[in-house]
């Protein structure tokens, strides 16, 4: 399981190394345009929170960590259906990926 962690003020984001993969390609994407947008999940040990949702913005810190090595590969029919999602309604909703794999 890979890490997505933004603004380093907060915990990371756990997320499969595939997926994790495909959103770094999308949010750099978007972020190398200078486009900002929404990104909502829901949290695996969060009590509190049942969900989340932060504002993607290029002048915060954002790291992917990765636990595998290699390069996964990228799909691009995957990239182009979350990037599509994500141009329609301004926000990325992370617990869709899997309906996209």
């Amino acid at each position: 399981m890979g890490r997505l962690t933004y603004d380093g003020s907060g915990d990371a984001i756990t997320i499969d190394d595939v997926m994790l993969t495909h959103l770094k390609v999308v949010i750099g994407t978007k972020l190398r345009r200078q486009e900002s947008f929404m990104m909502t999940w829901i949290p695996i040990d969060d009590q509190v929170n049942r969900r989340r949702t932060i504002w993607i913005h290029p002048a915060i810190p954002l790291q992917f960590g990765f636990d595998i090595a290699e390069h996964q590969p990228v799909d691009a029919h995957r990239i182009k259906a979350l990037m599509d999602r994500l141009n329609a309604t301004g926000e990325l909703l992370l617990d869709e990926l899997a309906v996209i794999a």
